[in-house]
């Protein structure tokens, strides 16, 4: 599956999670599904409500959730995934991910931008049947792709 997103959407999920640091951040990717996959139009930021060990675990509130596929979905979109970080990397699930994970839900996982640059966006699809994780294409666009 090929997720198309834009620079400015991976570079903001990528400062949320310098943000966040030393937990983990999280947030919603609402777009579109089509036939050559996901396109992400907007990258949703939303608080890690986990009640315990923020660093290594995140929570999307139920509630936020819900609110945000009722504004996509008057908008003619859907939440199409879920973003959150792993601040000593690798942007791999986890065993805790794949407890949590939506079958064909976009999971993208980014590690904070180091010292000299980038950090790591990498995304994953759920196959249940395969109970595993398989990564998808990431093709970043420039801001107002085609």
């Amino acid at each position: 599956m090929k997720v198309r997103m834009t620079r400015r959407d991976v570079e903001s999920m990528r400062l949320h999670a310098a943000e966040a640091l030393p937990d983990e951040c999280c947030g919603l990717l609402v777009g579109t599904v089509d036939p050559q996959g996901l396109r992400v139009l907007e990258v949703r930021r939303a608080a890690n409500v986990w009640e315990g060990d923020r660093h290594r675990r995140f929570l999307i509130d139920p509630r936020l959730q819900l609110q945000a596929q009722r504004q996509a979905r008057a908008r003619g979109l859907d939440v199409v995934g879920a973003y959150h970080s792993h601040p000593e990397g690798p942007a791999v699930p986890s065993a805790f991910d794949k407890a949590r994970a939506f079958a064909g839900f976009c999971h993208v996982i980014v590690t904070p931008p180091a010292g000299d640059g980038g950090g790591e966006t990498r995304c994953w699809r759920f196959d249940e049947a395969g109970d595993e994780f398989v990564e998808c294409s990431l093709e970043i666009e420039e801001d107002g792709g085609a």
